[in-house]
This record gives structure tokens, C-alpha cells and sequence, in this order.
């Protein structure tokens, strides 16, 4: 999947370098999937688990036993021509190539849509 530059859109503004998806995008990402992989490790450590607990049957200890083995396996950083993709789509918004869908018409339509099925 590689983005292509539509017409009226400036080449730079759609398409990212290599050292700017490295400095901007995969150190960051990392840094701070390294954070909370340490703050988990750290809270398995010293026992401050009862914040991973979501229902009261939960189990403090092994929630946040599973949340820190689960977020090593995590990765949270996207392909470049991905993020292109996204910075396209964005800029085909912003110059009007794409229009916009207000979510008051998409929830209204919806709530139509579900009164008549009640109705049948």
C-alpha cells in the first residue's frame, strides 16, 4: 500500500523521510512502550497491582501479571506508508477532495433505521 499524490497536493506534505518516520514516529513509539513496560514490571515488583482490576471478581495479581506480558508482546508502531496514507487522507480533507459526514446526520440516520425495524 503506497500513497499516491494527488493532484494540488505538495509532494513533502503527503510523503515522510526516513529520519523523520525514525525521529518522530519509532523512538518515541518505543520509548514509550519501554515506560510502561517498566511500570508494569515495577508494580508487579513492589505489589501495586489493584488498579489493573476491572470487575470485582478480577484477580489484582494476575490482571497486572498479564497486562506486563502481554504489553511486551505489543507493538504500537505503524509501517511508514501507512502513516503516508493517514497524512493523505488528511490532506484530501482538509482541501475539500473528501467530504465530511457531520455524525449528527450519521446518528439520526441510524435511530431511523432502528425505529423502523420496531415498526415491522
Amino acid at each position: 500500500m503506497i500513497s499516491k499524490t494527488l493532484l494540488g497536493t505538495g509532494k513533502n506534505k503527503v510523503e515522510m523521510s526516513w529520519v523523520k518516520y525514525i525521529f518522530n514516529h519509532l523512538i518515541p513509539t518505543w520509548f514509550q512502550s519501554f515506560n510502561n513496560n517498566f511500570v508494569m514490571w515495577r508494580d508487579l515488583v513492589t505489589g501495586d497491582y489493584e488498579k489493573y482490576t476491572l470487575l470485582k471478581d478480577d484477580d489484582p495479581f494476575q490482571e497486572c501479571y498479564s497486562w506486563f506480558w502481554t504489553s511486551i508482546n505489543l507493538d504500537e508502531t505503524y509501517p511508514k506508508e501507512f502513516l503516508e496514507y493517514l497524512m493523505q487522507m488528511v490532506d484530501d480533507v482538509e482541501t475539500g477532495k473528501e467530504k465530511l459526514i457531520p455524525m449528527e446526520d450519521v446518528m439520526s440516520e441510524l435511530k431511523t433505521w432502528g425505529e423502523e425495524d420496531d415498526d415491522e
